[in-house]
């Protein structure tokens, strides 16, 4: 059974840093493409951050030089590393893993950015 679990959102004032997991089981997560999707009540969802299996990055431009994607295929985990963060990245952030044919969703994790 596939699974991707995140974690590690929460409550985070304006300026803090936030990092979220993603931790994947039941796939050869190495050979996985990965990804960071967000989405905001009444908005749609929208791509964050991406990380192929060789490790290339790519970033959504509301993101770039706050955000850090990165994977750790020894513990088959994905991270992203949220800093400066703003109250306009209040979200629930999903990770998502693309196979060759296959995609799999976690069930997201909260982000809300207040004072």
């Amino acid at each position: 059974q596939v699974q991707l679990v995140e974690s590690g959102g929460g409550l985070v004032q304006p300026g803090g840093s936030l990092r979220l997991s993603c931790a994947a089981s039941g796939i050869i997560f190495s050979i996985y493409a990965m990804e960071w999707y967000r989405q905001a009540p009444g908005k749609q969802r929208e791509l964050v951050a991406a990380i192929t299996s060789g490790g290339s990055t790519n970033y959504a431009d509301s993101v770039k030089g706050r955000f850090t994607i990165s994977r750790d295929n020894a513990k088959n985990t994905m991270y992203l590393q949220m800093n400066s963060l703003k109250p306009e990245d209040t979200a629930v952030y999903y990770c998502k893993g693309v196979g060759r044919l296959l995609v799999y969703w976690g069930q997201g994790t909260q982000v809300t950015v207040s004072s």
